[in-house]
């Protein structure tokens, strides 16, 4: 290919004036080394853009259009070399391959895998490239969708303009389905040829007072996008995680900065869906109409990953190598998935992160409800509240109200139902046939802690029955005796032990013994966090964070605090930087990254033990000197249930926790079945 010939093409590819795989007739794929400190890294400057084989002219011509250069050790920018390292251990080139860099005077020259530059003919030679990649880092509240980092990409029809920042390519705010008539499921969405942005967020589904009915939309993030005109690099293809967000099924969004998908995708080497569905009365009502069956919400997801699986091949992502993922709500969904005969088929790799499922509050996300109990439960209060009892249709006097008037009708149908279609049993079957689903999930230590509020009396009974709690056995909960010190928060440490246990704990180790020695389940990697960094904002308990001390200012992790519900998500997303939080100690870094590349592992390969020698080609040491110090992560199998403590400065092996309590509480690991 000429110079001349590239820019005739670009020209083509790009009436809308910005660049992509195929008018650059190559993939993009964009490597960084990702420490997770943003701009402040010492590698921050590390970062180029890939492009295929191509003359020395096409080269510079191709960068240009991206609005780069040819990279250069000239430019001063931090080492390259662990990308190097990391292309040399993807396979796509052997140790001899050379890129071609920037020229030196008249001189061209090429790089090795090794990071020696050398003379290159530019008369003869067809290498790939290294671009320069200056694209600023994107922040919290802050993304620069400018022009000059513009991209594009033919998908579903249409051509979608997203936007590149320091870490990864990111489509914003994607349409997967029309807006649905309400009460009515979702389907897909099919585009005629327009060209539209993905530049920005779209609206988040209607809670509350907020949000609109109209928000069936979806935001990917990718370091790697493939050349439409070659087959689309099936052979380079990235596993895909589909994040499903928590907020009890009536409130969240896609959108949130905690799961911004920038530095999971870029350290990761993986692509990340984060998708609306629609929450609440107008997600999950069901009337006993026979028509009005319950489950929009749920609905919504199955056709987001039919959406993924028609589309995520144009965005680098291989379609059959989906994992589904969420937390609190968004691992209720999960699991709801895993038992959804829709969804059968539709992803491979399941992350349940905090899944709610007993006492009280917590049974109707992993229990579900007849429509008839729905009714009973919440459905038939919103219809009185609506003045639509007595209406020929129920529904369609539901229909007439306002958006922002389910947010003040008193009761709120949230709940998951059995409606024959997309659940069909009234909980996820952990006997039967094998699920061809490779599993993990666990819990936060304390998860419970933020779902009772903190009490005003020491009288433990009163405290327990304001809560909707009975009193536990005082053998397995014990209350310290009047004068052992603060009695109130005694009574809250000992409450919150029960409200984990009852809510989360029991519950899902109870999923994974019976699912595992059943056969229904294969191996489930289980796990608690034994460190969390509470998200800003929720639930607003000082308990939930360290103590801060003179030494450690922002809270010292190694004293007692409560490892509350989302605690995780920082970690998980490698976000802690890219929310401006600090800090707290010399772990919180290291086990932000060995967090991330464990669930990323588990998204590449359904093990959170990633390879030793990917560790070692991109330079990862905190994750390598933790697995080396800590021992692999080892599966719960048949007859041998097994635990992960995720923790700095080591993680640890062991058996599950709180068996006599469970058993007291009526949930022991024989809780289902």
């Amino acid at each position: 290919m000429s110079l001349l010939w590239v820019a005739a093409t670009a020209l083509i590819g790009l009436a809308s004036g910005f660049p992509s795989p195929k008018s650059l007739q190559s993939d993009l794929t964009i490597l960084i080394n990702n420490d997770l400190q943003g701009s402040n890294s010492p590698y921050s400057t590390s970062g180029v853009i890939v492009l295929g084989r191509r003359s020395y002219d096409d080269a510079v011509a191709g960068c240009q259009a991206l609005g780069e250069q040819l990279w250069s050790p000239e430019l001063n920018t931090a080492s390259i070399q662990s990308n190097l390292d990391y292309l040399k251990y993807q396979g796509k080139t052997n140790g001899s391959a050379t890129f071609w860099i920037a020229a030196q005077g008249n001189a061209t020259r090429g790089i090795s895998l090794s990071g020696a530059v050398s003379l290159a003919s530019s008369t003869t030679l067809q290498l790939p490239a290294l671009c320069s990649q200056t694209a600023p880092y994107s922040t919290r509240g802050s993304q620069d969708t400018s022009s000059q980092w513009r991209v594009t990409i033919d998908a579903n029809n249409q051509t979608l303009t997203g936007f590149r920042d320091r870490l990864s390519f990111r489509f914003l705010g994607i349409r997967y389905a029309p807006r649905p008539k309400r009460f009515t499921y979702s389907t897909l969405f099919k585009g005629s040829g327009e060209s539209s942005s993905a530049l920005s967020y779209g609206s988040q589904c209607a809670q509350g007072s907020t949000g609109s009915e109209d928000c069936l939309f979806l935001n990917i993030w990718t370091p790697y996008l493939p050349s439409q005109s070659r087959g689309e690099g099936k052979g380079r293809l990235r596993p895909v995680g589909v994040w499903i967000h928590g907020g009890a099924f009536t409130g969240g969004t896609a959108n949130d900065e905690t799961f911004d998908g920038g530095n999971i995708v870029s350290r990761g080497d993986m692509v990340l869906v984060a998708i609306n569905y629609r929450l609440a009365t107008l997600g999950f009502l069901a009337l006993k109409d026979g028509v009005t069956n319950g489950n929009f919400g749920l609905a919504d997801q199955i056709t987001a990953l039919d959406w993924v699986r028609a589309n995520i091949q144009r965005f680098g992502g291989d379609p059959e190598r989906v994992t589904i993922f969420g937390q609190s709500a968004g691992a209720g969904s999960v699991r709801a998935l895993m038992a959804s005969p829709e969804a059968a088929g539709k992803f491979a790799g399941a992350i349940l992160l905090s899944n709610l499922g007993g006492i009280n509050y917590g049974t109707t996300y992993s229990k579900y409800y007849t429509i008839d109990e729905e009714v009973s439960v919440a459905a038939g209060a919103i219809v009185k509240a609506a003045n639509c009892a007595d209406a020929a249709s129920q529904v369609d006097c539901l229909r007439e109200l306002p958006t922002s008037a389910f947010g003040s009708l008193g009761t709120v149908a949230r709940y998951l139902v059995v409606d024959g279609t997309y659940l069909t049993s009234q909980e996820l079957p952990l006997t039967g046939e094998a699920l061809s689903i490779h599993v993990m999930m666990g819990i936060a230590h304390d998860d419970g802690s933020p779902f009772i509020t903190y009490p005003k009396t020491a009288d433990q009974a009163a405290y327990l029955a304001s809560q909707g709690f009975s009193v536990p056995p005082s053998a397995l909960f014990p209350i310290p005796t009047p004068g052992s010190g603060n009695q109130t928060l005694d009574l809250y440490n000992s409450s919150s032990q029960l409200a984990t246990d009852g809510i989360f704990r029991c519950v899902d180790q109870a999923t994974v013994s019976k699912g595992v020695n059943s056969g229904r389940l294969g191996p489930v990697f289980y796990y608690e966090f034994d460190r969390t960094y509470q998200t800003t904002g929720w639930p607003g308990t000082d308990v939930c964070n360290p103590p801060k001390t003179a030494s450690h200012p922002n809270g010292d992790p190694s004293l007692p605090y409560f490892r509350c519900h989302s605690g995780e998500l920082y970690y998980v997303f490698g976000n802690l930087a890219r929310q401006g939080l600090p800090v707290r100690d010399d772990g919180d870094l290291p086990f932000e990254q060995l967090v991330l590349d464990s669930f990323a592992s588990f998204v590449r390969s359904y093990d959170p033990n990633p390879d030793k020698a990917l560790l070692v080609a991109r330079g990862y040491t905190h994750t390598l000197q933790q697995l080396a110090a800590s021992g692999p992560w080892v599966p719960s199998t048949p007859g041998a249930m097994t635990l992960r403590a995720l923790d700095w400065p080591r993680s640890s092996q062991g058996p599950f926790r709180e068996l006599p309590q469970c058993s007291g509480l009526g949930l022991g690991l024989d809780y289902y079945g």
